[in-house]
């Protein structure tokens, strides 16, 4: 029976605003040696603060959105006001030489081999998966990928298939307009030919994205993956709470 690995300590070795709101920290350090390879696009738990005797651990979880031998990069989308969160505290502040508990890695979600077009959906806190997932993507690769970014500043230069179509959304509220994503979707109609999904967002909005990708769709299985990376208005740990009751009331497909 596999363990799950002790969390590492990692250093942060620089801080880079990428956008009006997003910003990179690159973590590595010793603890980094036996990091296994191949986990861009996959997922690390960063402990921010530890548990003590009154109070539970706070561990948020990000994408790994690039992998080197020696360091890793995470990518924060910066909410602001009532979304801010420590997260997005402790990227602000973070400096070279802070350290930070880091668990994991989980294992990468890359969109399936061999489809006839795709659709992608996510927004500034999917963009780092986003990104791993269309570079991935062979030459001939066809389909639509709408991203929601809160400035037109946000929008990063992305390698894709020159056949991937992106449409940006621009939506300086994250979280209070749910209808963007599966709107622009549903804007090209049913496309030809075997078709698979990848989608992750705030949770109103997965929701929609779902009814219509698996209710009206019929995407399931290996040709679906649609997942909520946080909800408008709660903290991570109240986030996987209503995540697991809603998954639990799926059929499964």
């Amino acid at each position: 029976m596999s363990t799950r690995p002790s969390p590492r300590t990692l250093t942060v070795q620089s801080s880079q605003r990428l956008s009006p709101s997003m910003i990179r920290i690159t973590l590595g350090g010793d603890e980094l040696r036996d990091f296994p390879t191949g986990f861009a696009g996959g997922y690390v738990k960063l402990i921010l603060s530890p548990p003590t005797a009154t109070s539970k651990a706070v561990i948020r979880t990000y994408t790994i959105r690039h992998q080197r031998s020696d360091a890793i990069d995470v990518d924060f989308a910066l909410h602001g006001g009532e979304a801010a969160g420590p997260a997005t505290r402790w990227a602000l502040s973070a400096k070279p030489g802070d350290t930070v508990q880091v668990g994991g890695p989980g294992l990468p979600k890359p969109l399936p081999e061999d489809r006839d077009f795709y659709l992608v959906a996510g927004d500034m806190t999917a963009l780092p998966a986003i990104s791993v997932n269309l570079s991935a993507l062979p030459a001939n690769a066809r389909g639509l990928a709408v991203i929601e970014i809160q400035d037109e500043a946000d929008r990063p230069d992305i390698i894709a298939p020159e056949g991937m179509r992106i449409r940006w959304l621009i939506n300086p509220e994250p979280g209070r307009h749910p209808d963007l994503l599966v709107d622009a979707l549903r804007s090209i109609g049913q496309p030809e030919g075997k078709i698979a999904a990848w989608a992750a967002c705030e949770f109103t909005s997965m929701r929609k994205l779902r009814d219509y990708l698996r209710g009206q769709m019929g995407l399931g299985g290996d040709d679906l993956y649609i997942s909520s990376y946080w909800k408008h208005g709660l903290i991570e740990d109240e986030h996987k709470v209503i995540k697991r009751a809603d998954a639990d009331a799926q059929p499964v497909s």
